[in-house]
C-alpha cells in the first residue's frame, strides 16, 4: 500500500498595508465567499502568476469601466448610434 503524501508545509508571510486596504480586502474576500482573508490572498497570488499578461493597467481599466455602468455613465450601442445617426442601414434593392 502506497504511503498518503502529506500536504506541503506551508510559511507564514507577513505583508503591511494600510487599514483603508485592507478593508477593502476583508469586504471583497468575505463577499466573494472565501473562507479567510489568506485564503482570498492566495487565490489572488495564484491567479496572478497563471496569467502574468493581466496587468495593473488592465485591472485599473476594468475598475473605471465597473464605476462607469455603476454610475449609470454607460450608454448601450443602439442608443449611441440613435444619438449619432448611426442606424443600421437596409441596401437598396433592385426589385
Amino acid at each position: 500500500m502506497a504511503e498518503a503524501e502529506s500536504p506541503p508545509e506551508k510559511t507564514t508571510v507577513n505583508i503591511r498595508m494600510t487599514e483603508t486596504f485592507l478593508e477593502d480586502v476583508d469586504g471583497t474576500w468575505e463577499e466573494y465567499g472565501f473562507n479567510s482573508r489568506s485564503e482570498f490572498v492566495r487565490a489572488v497570488l495564484r491567479d496572478a502568476l497563471k496569467h502574468p499578461e493581466f496587468n495593473r493597467a488592465d485591472l485599473k481599466a476594468m475598475l473605471s469601466s465597473e464605476a462607469e455602468i455603476r454610475e449609470g455613465r454607460t450608454h448601450r450601442s443602439d442608443e449611441v448610434k440613435a444619438d449619432y445617426g448611426l442606424g443600421e442601414s437596409v441596401p437598396d434593392s433592385d426589385e
